[in-house]
């Protein structure tokens, strides 16, 4: 496919699981990809050399998600190497549960900084290089929706959080045709949360559909669909993928 021929698309957090799929399919829909890390230097020179073996440009920038000045300096080097920045994919996050006795501030801190932030941050940088009809797509969390257990309330705050800002984004950014949608994933099969893993069971226990988990490219179809020209009316809008978890 090449409807995403001559665009530019930058996503955080993309070494990885469900943002390492997201960059792959973006780029094998003709994007250029600019992605960033933190720690994983070489996973994600792996997803680099896999773009590029595969005919596509990709980038790979180191740039901490917590630090507002890293993420700047990530989407202008990423415009400096590019033109422009068409489609920007805020996926740079991280899971905390806890019972809320057991949290401190700095712990609210630390997932607000980067599962909120961080989102704020990339999009009013890349909106400095982004033309009209551009695309920001944020990758909020099933559990925004629906907590499901104990221990939740800082991850379901911050993706609600998420949510809320693409709504108002949506409506904001609305008269330059840029489109603005949140994708809320379910259990998805990453390294982080594996469908073989001990909590696996009680996951999808609560299902509806007995596909069980997600493949991380499931939820990059998703992301490529909304990246795309067909989604050109599709903004403010929060898309669950979930196997029903929440039905």
């Amino acid at each position: 496919m090449s409807v995403l021929n001559g665009k530019v698309a930058f996503v955080t957090g993309g070494s990885r699981g469900i943002g390492a799929a997201i960059a792959k399919r973006l780029a094998a829909d003709g994007a250029r990809v600019v992605l960033t890390y933190v720690n994983g230097v070489e996973a994600a020179a792996g997803v680099v050399r896999a773009i590029e073996a595969a005919g596509g440009m990709a980038l790979a920038v180191r740039a901490d998600a917590s630090d507002a000045v890293d993420v700047e300096a990530a989407v202008a080097t990423a415009a400096e190497t590019f033109g422009r920045i068409d489609i920007l994919v805020n996926n740079a996050g991280i899971f905390q549960a806890a019972p809320i006795e057991t949290l401190s501030l700095d712990d609210f801190d630390a997932t607000f900084s980067i599962n909120v932030r961080s989102a704020f941050v990339a999009s009013k940088a890349a909106l400095a290089f982004m033309p009209d009809g551009g695309r920001i797509i944020s990758i909020g969390s099933n559990l925004a929706v629906r907590a499901t257990s104990p221990g939740l309330s800082l991850y379901t705050a911050s993706k609600a959080a998420i949510a809320g800002l693409s709504q108002a984004l949506a409506r904001e950014l609305g008269p330059r045709r840029i489109t603005v949608n949140t994708v809320h994933p379910g259990s998805t099969d990453t390294d982080m949360n594996p469908a073989d893993g001990p909590h696996a069971g009680e996951q999808k226990g609560r299902m509806s559909n007995p596909a069980g988990f997600a493949d991380p490219g499931e939820i990059a179809d998703v992301v490529a669909y909304l990246a795309s020209p067909a989604a050109r009316s599709v903004t403010g809008a929060a898309w669950t993928v979930d196997n029903g978890a929440n039905a």
